[in-house]
């Protein structure tokens, strides 16, 4: 990873949020993919303009993208990219969805950003350096009981099966006043920034949690699959985001 990668990054933030903001509370058509999952004007034009100056300025990378598929799949560098990571909240006009943006290496995310193009907020970290919020060193907060904890989900309606009993598990070691719903990428942000505590999550894909990692680990915190392991290209959607490492095994505990 290099300046020109960082530089990227931010370039690639800039042309997504060109895309989104015009279209954001406005006018434009969405879908359902095979998954069930919702898609905008706003999610496909983002990718296609991030796909385009990737593809122009480092044409021997690949490409992982929500909307358009893997490009290079073979590369050791790879970009992934998820134009609006909270499309159900961007359909309903709130701005805590995010655009994500991560550079893997051999399957590895070393870099990532979340940028929130309405309020103008973008994180950005870069493993084994700080991460930056809107330009600016942010760092986690220490948390010393879970009791204490502020815990964040996108919805509950995410987990099945025996993964219901793991997310109540750690709900009822937190206060409950103080558990947030909805959020997507944002609350990882706001882990990053010291905002939140934990944030437990199921079902999601790599698209969903590469750009994370760095974000949340350049500002100190760590981010695992629920066997307390580090996230890479084959984990199975199942995270972790702690502002204080000192908890894992606390949640973990929780969790069953």
């Amino acid at each position: 990873m290099t300046p020109r990668d960082l530089a990227l990054a931010n370039r690639l933030a800039d042309v997504a949020g060109a895309a989104i903001r015009p279209l954001f509370r406005g006018e434009w058509s969405e879908e359902r993919k095979a998954d069930r999952s919702y898609v905008t004007e706003a999610d496909r034009a983002a990718e296609a303009a991030m796909r385009a100056l990737i593809e122009a300025e480092r044409a021997e990378d690949g490409i992982i993208g929500e909307e358009y598929g893997t490009r290079n799949e073979g590369a050791g560098r790879q970009w992934v990219l998820d134009p609006i990571d909270g499309t159900t909240s961007f359909i309903a006009g709130r701005p805590i969805f995010g655009t994500l943006i991560a550079l893997l290496q051999d399957g590895w995310p070393v870099l990532g950003v979340i940028d929130q193009p309405i309020a103008g907020e973008r994180w950005v970290g870069r493993i084994g350096e700080g991460t930056t919020f809107n330009g600016k060193p942010t760092k986690v907060r220490t948390c010393k009981d879970m009791g204490e904890a502020v815990l964040g989900t996108t919805t509950p309606h995410q987990f099945g099966g025996e993964d219901v009993d793991a997310f109540m598990g750690v709900a009822k070691s937190v206060a409950e006043r103080k558990i947030i719903y909805g959020g997507d990428c944002y609350n990882y942000g706001l882990v990053a920034s010291g905002h939140v505590d934990i944030v437990v999550e199921a079902g999601l894909k790599l698209h969903d949690f590469a750009a994370l990692v760095p974000v949340v680990e350049g500002a100190g915190g760590t981010m695992s699959d629920w066997q307390g392991n580090p996230l890479d290209s084959e984990s199975d959607g199942r995270v972790i985001a702690l502002g204080d490492p000192a908890r894992l095994e606390d949640v973990l505990e929780a969790m069953g």
